[in-house]
């Protein structure tokens, strides 16, 4: 594997040993690949996914506007199901462009980090 794959992986691997979702505060978790940006609600000691978003329907090139239109369509779903508090799962990625304007967007419409 990519030394920078392996590098996100180990820093992936602890984060999430420090950080448990339940189901009054799931964890928001994020994977993005080269044309889409996936993002979560999990409960983790259920083990179920509580709300999704995804830029697949989403028409265009993903880009920052594009991950910002997920993050809020992921809030108003957990909003729609009375969850306000998440824990933020970065999985590894850097705080910036795409996992920022993501986070961003959940913000405005109402998700408290």
């Amino acid at each position: 594997m990519n030394n920078k794959i392996l590098r996100r992986l180990k820093i992936r691997k602890k984060i999430r040993k420090k950080i448990n979702g339940t189901f009054l505060i799931p964890r928001l978790s994020i994977y993005k690949s080269n044309k889409t940006i996936y993002a979560q609600l999990i409960d983790d000691e259920a083990g179920v996914t509580l709300a999704s978003a995804c830029s697949l329907k989403l028409k265009g090139n993903i880009n920052i506007e594009k991950s910002k239109e997920v993050g809020k369509i992921l809030a108003k779903k957990a909003i729609l199901k009375g969850i306000h508090n998440v824990i933020f799962d970065r999985s590894g990625y850097i705080y910036h462009g795409k996992i920022k304007a993501l986070a961003e967007g959940a913000k405005e419409k109402g998700l408290i980090f």
